[in-house]
């Protein structure tokens, strides 16, 4: 089953985000056989997750938690208040925290291990920048990031983990990844993950969120190692991500 996860990101107003689930929510009537994520800021968790609870095939996620469980923490969220909420999955290491906010890897994973614990599934983010991928070190730089991340989980704490590639160089600076460097990028990352899980590596989504759009969906999902998409901009419009989901 492919999946595709929405992260709205810091956008829409109540009113809005509230018109944009129903609208998704309807156009999920004519869809099978895809998993949707809405990725969605914290206000709008509880009644998000109320529009979409009996819609099959339609799950809730957070953009991001803390990686302790509780305390004194003043302006952040908790794993355990994400679930409380109803949230499934919670988008983690996105570029924009590791670039913006400084994270870094080994607080992307504790905050894995954190969300894993209190029962959400990570969306695991990783991706090299412009300067790695033209100097020839995006190999190496993905690696990297995946065996500070997912490969030091269990076995049993990966089976809930989804992966997202991002190519940052890709993302708002005019380039653009073809279907065949984002279908090199995946079998990469799926060897970097059979190397330490074996065939498990196999069961392991790995999504694409390098700017997918209603034009290029098709292509991209159609490459052996993509198994969906990670969906920023064309999220925000019903009538995109609806068609990306359809493609």
């Amino acid at each position: 089953m492919k999946i595709v996860a929405a992260n709205w990101k810091m956008n829409l107003t109540r009113s809005e985000g509230l018109a944009l689930t129903d609208a998704i929510v309807k156009g999920m009537s004519s869809v099978k056989d895809v998993k949707v994520i809405l990725a969605v800021p914290y206000p709008f968790l509880a009644e998000v997750g109320e529009r979409i609870k009996d819609v099959r095939n339609l799950h809730l996620a957070a953009q991001n938690c803390h990686h302790e469980e509780s305390g004194a923490f003043t302006g952040e969220v908790s794993a355990k208040m994400l679930r409380s909420f109803g949230a499934e999955y919670v988008i983690l290491g996105h570029s924009e925290r590791r670039v913006q906010f400084v994270e870094k890897c080994r607080t992307i994973r504790v905050k894995m291990e954190v969300a894993i614990a209190n029962g959400l599934s990570p969306i695991f983010c990783f991706g090299e920048s412009e300067e790695q991928r033209m100097k020839g070190n995006h190999w190496k730089a993905v690696k990297g990031q995946l065996s500070l991340g997912p490969n030091m989980l269990t076995e049993d704490e990966v089976r809930k983990v989804i992966v997202a590639y991002e190519p940052v160089w890709a993302i708002g600076s005019g380039l653009t990844a073809t279907a065949d460097q984002a279908e090199e990028m995946h079998k990469h990352v799926r060897s970097v993950l059979y190397s330490r899980f074996r065939e498990l590596a196999n069961e392991i989504p790995i999504l694409y969120g390098g700017s997918v759009k209603p034009s290029n969906a098709a292509e991209l999902f159609s490459q052996p190692d993509i198994n969906g998409g990670l969906i920023g901009g064309a999220s925000l419009v019903a009538e995109d991500f609806l068609a990306i989901v359809k493609a």
